[in-house]
């Protein structure tokens, strides 16, 4: 039997306090040579530069409630360019007096999209949810029903202008992706040169072309007395390009499917519908997640071009207070927060990605 005195196995074992926790982390990432910690230095007299400074200007020395006079006169932010018009940033030329409506219409689709982001009510009730809550949102927005003023589309703006081109864009984009990448490893020669010069050509302008044709050169091809709304137009313009870029990743994902999957459901007796449905899209949309959602989001932020057609989103609003007399020369501020509300949409949408991947993902570690 070992004595008391003599130390046991363990603490014989124990690593040396400066190799593990904290302590250990930092030396083994940040000072475990003489290059890294330079780099390590420089960096955190970097920080100690702009850090303090930053913090000193956005809140400490920053101005919230305001107006121009007072902003020229502080010495921090004037976070008073958004705060004092916050409501025609967010609702633009909608009617004061109803911009609840907007606000509703929004709280609802937010409220859509949390219920959906949950895999296990995704039922067909959910679909009847939908259908129910963007036809309420719909009236709400336009109004001449149930006693809501009649508000034409022309003065909706600001956020809500931007949710819509997004979301509805992006839902209706994926679909169509999905079936312009089928239509391309088609075998009918037909449907497959339709979708491979339709792809190519989408892909080979940028969306700026085809929100400028969408809304200057498509009406002057329209029969005399006919319009179509601009919002409309500019709808489908990003709901065509977007579906383009789709349908090259979904079609990636297609041919990264093993030959033995088509053979074992023609060995079941699948037709091709139900091969494509049950066995080869089900695998190839989880491979190809993280692309998808890449185009996803790119496409969210290029919503934001419509202002070179004159439609007044969540950007084109921030502009025209910035081009008034009295809030000039405060553009950081009003962008900035206009960078968070975009922030917020880009990182929802990732998160949420990388929570379905993972719930999606069969491998076992």
């Amino acid at each position: 039997m070992a004595s008391a005195a003599q130390p046991t196995e363990r603490e014989v074992l124990k690593p040396p306090p400066t190799s593990v926790g904290v302590v250990g982390w930092v030396r083994a990432n940040l000072f475990n040579g003489f290059f890294n910690s330079l780099l390590t230095l420089a960096t955190i007299f970097l920080l100690y530069k702009t850090v303090p400074p930053l913090i000193r200007w956005a809140f400490i020395d920053s101005v919230w409630h305001t107006g121009g006079q007072g902003c020229r006169q502080a010495t921090g932010a004037c976070w008073a360019v958004v705060t004092e018009n916050l409501r025609f940033i967010i609702f633009g030329f909608y009617p004061y007096d109803q911009q609840w409506r907007p606000l509703t219409a929004m709280l609802l689709l937010f409220l859509l999209l949390f219920i959906s982001r949950d895999r296990r009510y995704w039922k067909k009730s959910l679909l009847y949810t939908w259908v129910i809550g963007l036809t309420a949102m719909g009236i709400l927005m336009r109004g001449g029903i149930l006693g809501l003023q009649p508000v034409e589309s022309t003065q909706w703006g600001g956020l809500p202008l931007t949710l819509l081109l997004s979301i509805f864009g992006l839902t209706a984009a994926y679909p169509l992706g999905v079936l312009l990448a089928l239509g391309r490893q088609s075998q009918m020669k037909g449907i497959k040169t339709l979708c491979v010069v339709y792809i190519e050509l989408i892909r080979g302008v940028p969306l700026i072309s085809l929100l400028f044709m969408s809304s200057i050169i498509f009406p002057l091809f329209l029969p005399e007395g006919v319009t179509i709304n601009k919002i409309l137009r500019a709808q489908v313009a990003i709901i065509l390009f977007t579906a383009a870029y789709i349908a090259e990743v979904v079609r990636g994902g297609l041919q990264g499917m093993p030959r033995g999957q088509y053979e074992a459901a023609e060995a079941l007796g699948l037709n091709y519908y139900l091969t494509m449905r049950l066995v080869i899209l089900p695998q190839a949309l989880k491979i190809v997640i993280p692309p998808t959602v890449s185009i996803l989001i790119s496409a969210f932020k290029d919503t934001s071009l419509v202002v070179i057609i004159a439609l007044y989103d969540v950007l084109k609003t921030t502009q025209s207070v910035l081009s008034n007399p009295k809030w000039m020369g405060f553009s950081p501020e009003a962008y900035i927060f206009v960078a968070i509300l975009y922030f917020l949409g880009c990182f929802s949408m990732s998160n949420y990605s990388r929570k379905l991947e993972k719930e999606l993902s069969t491998e076992e570690y």
